[in-house]
C-alpha cells in the first residue's frame, strides 16, 4: 500500500497509524480526504469523542511526517450543506470513494458497507477489522451489593446511594475530588464500549446529554450547556427476586393470574417498582407460558431472554406499538408512562386487545388512576385499567379495582344527579376509596373519606360543597362584566346563595327567572341571588393558600376579603388576629416563631386556615 486514502472511521480508530508501525511500509503516501477532517470537526465541535479521536490521530500522522516515517496530503472537495443532511444515505462516503478513484490509492475503512461497496466499485480497499477486548467499566469498582447508584460529578467527592427500597442512605464514597478531564475519559470509555458490546447501547444521544445501557447498569451523563458541570450518574438494580417474595394474598394472585389485563404499578422514585415489574414479567413468561413484550426508553429492566424489549422505533413509541400490535402478545410492560403520548399510546393497545402493565410515578395511590382519568375518556376508564398496585418500600401496601356504575354520586342528595361514577375500590376489602364523574365541564376525582370524614355540622365545608361554590362561580361570571364582584356559599345539599351586586340581580334571573332556572337545572341544586352587601359574615373556616418569598410568608385570602379581620388557625388552633391589606394579604416575616409554625404545619400537612372576625 504506496497510496493510503483513510475514510474517518479508520481515522478514528487509529487505524493509520496501527498499519504502520504493524506492517513496516516504506514511507507510504498517506491522503486524507477534507470531507473526512470536516466531519470530524464537526464532531469534535458537538464535542463527541469520535470527533476530538480522529483529530489526534492526524497530528500523529503529522508528527510521523516530521519523523521521516511518511507523507501526509488533504485533497478532495468538502461537503456541502446537501451532502451533510443526506451523511446517513451515503453522501460523505461517496466523496471519500471519489478521492482514493482519483488517487489511485487504496481505500482504508473500518465501515463493513462502506468496503462492499468500493468493491462493488472497483475501487481497492483495505478493510481494518477492529478488535475489542470487552472488560468492566471502571465505574463499575464502586458497585457492592447494596449500591443502588454511582453519583459522580465535576469538582464533587463521589457519592453513592445504598441499601434497599425504603431504607436508602446517600453515602461518599471517598474524599478524592473528580475533575473534569478525569470523568471525560470515563464518559469516552462509556460510549466506546456502546459501540463495541453488543450489550450496552446508546439509547439516547442530545445535545448536552447521553443515556447508556450498559448491561443492567442505567448510565445517564449530562455536559454544558445542559448541565453547569460534566455530571455521572450510574443506576443498578439492587434487587432480582421473584413475585413468591411479595407474599401476595390468593386472591390478588388469582387475578393475576386470569382476570387482569390493565394493570398500572405506581409508587415515588426508589420505592421498588421496577423490581416488581420484573417478578411480574417472570411470572407471566414462565410460570403462565405467556409472551411478553416491553416498551422502554431506556431498556433498564433485567429480563430473562425469553422477553424482548423494545426501544422507541425511530425515536417514537407510536411506531413500537405498531410493530407490537402486530406482533401480538400476551402482555406487554410499558415503563415508564409520564406523557400524554404514552398514556394514549398505553390507552390504545389495551383497547385494541393487549394485556398490558404500566408503570407510573405517584404518591399517592389513587395518583396513577387519576394520571389516566384527565387523558382518556371517562367511560372506558375500566376497560384500560381494572388493577392499580401501589409499591412503598418495596412492598405492595395498596391494590384498587375499577368498576363503572350510575349513580349519585357520593355526598350528592338529588336523585337527578345520577350519572355514570368510576367506583375505585380497594379489592382486598371492597372499601370504596375513591369516585371518578365529571361535574359540569370538570372530571372529578373524589376521596370518600373527605366527603364523610365530619358530621354534617361540621364547621369545615366538604369537598363536595367546595366543588359545587367553584362551579356556580364559574357560570354566574360569565354572565357578568369581568370586574364584577360575585360570591357563592352552599348553605345546604339542596341550596346554595349566590351574592351579587344589586344591579345584576335582573340578569342572572332572566326573563321569568329562565336563566337562574337553566343554572339550576345544570348544576343540580335551588339558587337564591341576594345583594352582596347583605352577605353575612361567615364563621366558616375556610383554607389559606400560602405564598413563600426569601424575606416572608404571606397568607392570600382573596381581594374580596382586602381591609378585614381574620383568626388565623392550624388545624383548628388559633395562632393570631390580624387584619389583611387591601389585596387580602396577611405578611408574616420569616425566622419569627410564627413563620416558623406555619412552616412545620404546611411540612406536617396540617391545614392553615382563617375565620372572619366581627
Amino acid at each position: 500500500m504506496k497510496c493510503i486514502i483513510p475514510d474517518t472511521s479508520a481515522v478514528i480508530i487509529g487505524a493509520v497509524s496501527k498499519i504502520i508501525e504493524e506492517s513496516d511500509l516504506d514511507y507510504p503516501e498517506i491522503v486524507v480526504p477534507e470531507a473526512v477532517v470536516c466531519e470530524l470537526e464537526h464532531q469534535a465541535n458537538a464535542n463527541r469523542s469520535e470527533g476530538h479521536k480522529g483529530l489526534k490521530e492526524l497530528q500523529k500522522l503529522q508528527q510521523l511526517q516530521d519523523e521521516g516515517e511518511l507523507a501526509i496530503s488533504f485533497k478532495g472537495k468538502r461537503p456541502t450543506n446537501y451532502d451533510i443532511k443526506y451523511a446517513k444515505s451515503g453522501e460523505i462516503d461517496s466523496i471519500i470513494r471519489d478521492v482514493a478513484r482519483s488517487e489511485m490509492g487504496t481505500l482504508l475503512t473500518n465501515d463493513k458497507v462502506q468496503a462492499e461497496t468500493a468493491k462493488a466499485q472497483g475501487i481497492p480497499v483495505y478493510f481494518y477489522k477492529q478488535e475489542f477486548e470487552l472488560k468492566p467499566l471502571s465505574i463499575e469498582k464502586y458497585f457492592d451489593d447494596e449500591t443502588m447508584s454511582i453519583h459522580l460529578k465535576e469538582n464533587v467527592v463521589p457519592m453513592a446511594k445504598k441499601g434497599t427500597p425504603g431504607h436508602i442512605s446517600f453515602v461518599v464514597l471517598n474524599e478524592k475530588v473528580y475533575n473534569y478531564n478525569e470523568l471525560k475519559e470515563i464518559m469516552d470509555e462509556i460510549l466506546d464500549k456502546a459501540k463495541s458490546d453488543p450489550k450496552t447501547y446508546l439509547e439516547s444521544q442530545k445535545d448536552g446529554s447521553f443515556v447508556v445501557q450498559s448491561r443492567e447498569f442505567r448510565i445517564s451523563i449530562a455536559y454544558p450547556p445542559f448541565s453547569e458541570a460534566l455530571e455521572i450518574t450510574i443506576v443498578r438494580p439492587v434487587a432480582n427476586i421473584s413475585l413468591d417474595e411479595y407474599h401476595l394474598s390468593d386472591k390478588l394472585l388469582e387475578r393475576i393470574r386470569t382476570n387482569a389485563e390493565g394493570i398500572l404499578i405506581s409508587g415515588s422514585p426508589g420505592a421498588g417498582k421496577s423490581t416488581f415489574v420484573q417478578a411480574i414479567a417472570k411470572y407471566y413468561s414462565s410460570e403462565l407460558n405467556k409472551i411478553v413484550k416491553t416498551m422502554e426508553s431506556p431498556r433498564d429492566l433485567q429480563l430473562p431472554d425469553e422477553i424482548t424489549q423494545y426501544a422507541p422505533l425511530e425515536g417514537s413509541m407510536e411506531n413500537t406499538a405498531d410493530v407490537l400490535l402486530l406482533v401480538r402478545p400476551d402482555y406487554t410492560i410499558y415503563d415508564e408512562l409520564r406523557k400524554n403520548t404514552d398514556f394514549n399510546i398505553f390507552a390504545d393497545m389495551r383497547l385494541a386487545g393487549v394485556g398490558m402493565i404500566g408503570v407510573v410515578h405517584a404518591t399517592r395511590p389513587i395518583d396513577a388512576i387519576q394520571r389516566i382519568a384527565s387523558r382518556v375518556e371517562l367511560g372506558v376508564i375500566p376497560s384500560i385499567v381494572d388493577t392499580s398496585i401501589y409499591i412503598e418500600d418495596g412492598k405492595v401496601t395498596s391494590v384498587y379495582e375499577t368498576k363503572m356504575t350510575v349513580k349519585v354520586p357520593t355526598g350528592m342528595k338529588e336523585a337527578d344527579l345520577a350519572r355514570p361514577v368510576i367506583e375505585v375500590r380497594d379489592f382486598e376489602t371492597g372499601e370504596l376509596k375513591n369516585e371518578i364523574y365529571t361535574y359540569g365541564e370538570q372530571t372529578i376525582v373524589m376521596d370518600i373519606n373527605l366527603v364523610n370524614g365530619g358530621p354534617s355540622d361540621s364547621a369545615t365545608k366538604s369537598s363536595v360543597d367546595k366543588i359545587a361554590e367553584k362551579e356556580i362561580l364559574r357560570k354566574v361570571k360569565k354572565l357578568l362584566p369581568k370586574k364584577a364582584k360575585v360570591d357563592v356559599e352552599v348553605i345546604s345539599p339542596e341550596r346554595a346563595n349566590i351574592y351579587i351586586p344589586e344591579e345584576f340581580i335582573p340578569k342572572i334571573i332572566g326573563k321569568n327567572g329562565k336563566r337562574i332556572a337553566e343554572i339550576e337545572e345544570s348544576i343540580g341544586i335551588s339558587l337564591g341571588v341576594e345583594v352582596i352587601e347583605s352577605k353575612p359574615i361567615s364563621k366558616t373556616p375556610f383554607e389559606v393558600d400560602i405564598l413563600h418569598t426569601k424575606k416572608q410568608l404571606i397568607l392570600e385570602l382573596g381581594r374580596d376579603n382586602g381591609r378585614k379581620n381574620f383568626d388565623i388557625q392550624i388545624n383548628g388552633e388559633y395562632l393570631l388576629t390580624a387584619t389583611t391589606s387591601k389585596k387580602g394579604e396577611i405578611k408574616i416575616k420569616r425566622g419569627i416563631e410564627l413563620s416558623d409554625l406555619i412552616i412545620e404545619a404546611i411540612e406536617m400537612g396540617l391545614p392553615i386556615t382563617a375565620i372572619q372576625k366581627m
